[in-house]
């Protein structure tokens, strides 16, 4: 037997009632039906009573009952008021009620009418408030930024700068580590971090290096008179001398240990402290000397401690920002964060 399935006429297969929207087309066996090609299905099963319903008709279904009028509802969604009334139908048939009550000048609502006008206009609301919810994301405005730097720049620069970011972009994750500048290199190079600071420049070909900030590490002695009339120091000349240092793993105190070994010697370390601040203050009560960039220091530490420079090379720290030269995928927050970071007259000012 053939069967004319036009635009939206219900037939049931194997207990499932079903509306079809597609062209004319002749159906033979139950092969050719499940091969119709159909835009829009609206599906109840009487054995789950699990329902389907399409966005479009609660569309316009509030169309037309907030119109009160099919035409005008249909005219509203740009429709033809046929397929309106065909979808209202077939929502009735899904939902096994009627919903509206058709009067000579127009539509009014049934009691399940009302129902559903309600649970519609939360639905609509909810995605709308949805949509508004997730642009930001599409615009790459909230996300996750992961930020590797050495202890230089995290001590004495990026809380300033972070907070400059955080003012424009509140809703972004930051995972700001400490490493050495190889592994900070090696980070960004592979993709584990988005963003690094380091204070030094690689050839390597996928990474690019922009200016960040000018600083420079410093010895810091107590005032006995062990240094008295000494504008710099060599780091050999500290060696064997009581050391006030960071806790093992911190990045300079790594970076002071693999120098020492280079010379042959070792550092004396006699209290391991978190910051810089602390170092400062035990090396003004005479416990030892210390190492710390010139940018950790406060006004009040120079009346309580010398402050010596060193002469070695490495004690110049010109910190660079080191990000991906081509990177695989956009990020506008990167980018972002790399603006403020490389904000023209930073360096200068530093």
């Amino acid at each position: 037997m053939t069967v004319c399935v036009h635009k939206y006429v219900q037939i049931t297969v194997r207990g499932a009632a079903s509306i079809y929207e597609d062209n004319v087309c002749k159906i033979q066996t139950l092969r050719d039906l499940r091969e119709v090609k159909l835009d829009k299905i609206l599906m109840i099963s009487p054995e789950t009573n699990a329902m389907m319903y399409d966005l479009i008709d609660l569309k316009v279904f509030l169309a037309v009952a907030e119109e009160s009028n099919l035409s005008r509802g249909a005219e509203r969604c740009h429709l033809a008021p046929s397929s309106v009334s065909l979808r209202i139908k077939g929502l009735e048939a899904s939902l096994g009620t009627p919903l509206l009550l058709r009067q000579p000048r127009g539509v009014g609502l049934t009691p399940a009418g009302h129902v559903l006008v309600e649970h519609a206009r939360r639905c609509m609301a909810q995605l709308e408030q949805m949509t508004t919810d997730l642009q930001p994301f599409a615009n790459g405005l909230i996300g996750h930024v992961t930020f590797f730097a050495n202890n230089n720049a995290i001590s004495s620069y990026l809380p300033d700068d972070l907070a400059r970011f955080f003012s424009k972009h509140p809703n972004v994750r930051i995972t700001l580590e400490e490493r050495l500048s190889h592994d900070i290199i090696s980070a960004v190079s592979s993709g584990r971090a988005d963003i690094g600071v380091v204070a030094l420049e690689s050839d390597h070909p996928d990474l690019e290096f922009l200016p960040y900030r000018q600083d420079q590490l410093v010895l810091l002695a107590p005032l006995d008179g062990r240094f008295d009339n000494q504008h710099s120091v060599s780091f050999s000349e500290c060696l064997g001398l009581p050391f006030i240092s960071l806790q093992s793993g911190a990045a300079l105190h790594t970076f002071l240990m693999n120098h020492a070994s280079a010379l042959g010697g070792r550092l004396d370390v006699r209290v391991q402290v978190s910051g810089f601040r602390a170092i400062a203050r035990l090396v003004s009560s005479g416990a030892g000397i210390g190492i710390a960039p010139r940018s950790a220091l406060e006004p009040a530490d120079l009346d309580r401690l010398q402050v010596i420079d060193l002469v070695e090379g490495w004690a110049k720290r010109d910190l660079r920002v080191c990000v991906q030269r081509n990177p695989r995928e956009k990020n506008v927050l990167r980018d972002h964060l790399i603006e403020i970071l490389c904000q023209p007259g930073i360096l200068d000012s530093a």
